[in-house]
């Protein structure tokens, strides 16, 4: 198979996004960074991005029925649209390279972005798939969805986790691998679409799990958009500075910008929330 290249794919559906000058983004651990990825944008586009996301929103309260339908959706993509296709091969191929097929006897996703990628990795791999919802119930389907059911014991299995990106594995530690684990399974490896390399590997490999990626943030993302003039030599030289030292960097951005936690404890719900988190565990000690 030809490698297809997802980083191009990234910045052609837009799915990376860099902060405007003094505005970084929040991220979901309630912490802030200068860039922000929408891996489910590989799907093929923004907009058909979320148009599974809604539909998956939609499909929630029959958690029963959701697996087959999901599936359904992202067969039908992957037999459409090539940057999807292209994507969920490229993660098959690191798959196949990194891992004994023969050692995999399940594949997991979990709410909801994982599932744009994991049911169909199932399908490909013929294995039965682990639906892992928030509340921690788990339903087992087989490879093709034709029959799901809500499981509570599954003894003794490997299980292969894929989702969409990883940052701080925070999603892995506190439902993931716990949910697998209290059925009498472990979680022995990890695929995402793309690492955010601030940590998450790491925190995997002292969980027991080898974590695999299709896509890395690093400096080489940061050159390729320098090169597309999507960001300025500015912006090139602060996000190398803050893939180094995440912490320090946005440590800096606060202390000159005290303004800006007064501000977003006054914005809208969810970024209140992740302010509120981020001076609750002083994550920049200010």
């Amino acid at each position: 198979m030809e490698k297809s290249n997802v980083i191009s794919y990234l910045f052609e559906t837009k799915a990376v996004k860099f902060c405007e000058e003094n505005k970084p983004f929040w991220y979901t651990s309630g912490k802030i960074g200068p860039y922000f990825i929408n891996a489910q944008y590989v799907y093929g586009s923004e907009k058909e991005a979320e148009e599974l996301l809604e539909f998956i929103n939609k499909e929630l309260s029959n958690k029963n029925e959701l697996p087959k339908n999901v599936f359904d959706k992202v067969l039908n993509q992957y037999n459409n649209n090539k940057i999807y296709k292209d994507s969920i091969n490229e993660m098959l191929q690191c798959i196949k390279d990194n891992i004994n097929i023969e050692e995999i006897d399940y594949v997991s996703g979990g709410e909801r972005r994982d599932w744009f990628f994991s049911n169909l990795i199932a399908y490909l791999l013929k294995k039965p798939h682990l639906t892992i919802y928030k509340d921690s119930n788990i339903y087992e389907s087989n490879y093709d969805f034709s029959n799901t059911k809500k499981i509570d014991k599954l003894k003794n299995k490997n299980v292969l986790h894929v989702a969409d990106i990883i940052t701080v594995a925070s999603s892995y530690v506190n439902r993931w691998i716990p949910s697998i684990q209290k059925l009498g399974s472990n979680i022995k490896w990890s695929l995402s679409v793309i690492d955010r390399m601030q940590g998450g590997a790491d925190v995997l490999k002292e969980n027991g799990v080898k974590s695999l990626s299709i896509a890395k943030v690093d400096s080489s993302l940061f050159a390729k958009a320098l090169d597309l003039g999507i960001i300025g030599n500015k912006q090139f030289e602060m996000l190398n500075k803050f893939i180094k030292n995440p912490d320090g960097t946005m440590r800096e951005f606060l202390v000159a910008h005290p303004e800006f936690i007064e501000n977003s404890l006054k914005s809208d719900e969810k970024t209140r929330s992740r302010a509120q988190m981020c001076i609750d565990k002083n994550f920049y000690n200010i």
